[in-house]
């Protein structure tokens, strides 16, 4: 189901960084995500919720400065 606020996300599968661009054009990257936690929000039907519940402030995050 398409979300809200998250436009598109990737996860690097080495470096276990999960990349999220919302809506806004703000691209934030979730350093050491195991690969269990991206599944479980790649396949979740509320991308919004999941992060919220299980991916914010459970995972050191920095903002990309996108030009």
């Amino acid at each position: 189901m398409p979300s809200n606020v998250i436009k598109k996300f990737s996860y690097n599968t080495e470096q276990m960084i999960l990349t999220i661009m919302f809506v806004s054009g703000k691209v934030y990257d979730y350093f050491q995500v195991p690969f269990s936690i991206f599944e479980g929000f790649r396949s979740s039907f509320s991308k919004g919720g999941f992060l919220n519940r299980n991916i914010k402030g459970k995972f050191t995050c920095k903002q990309r400065v996108v030009i």
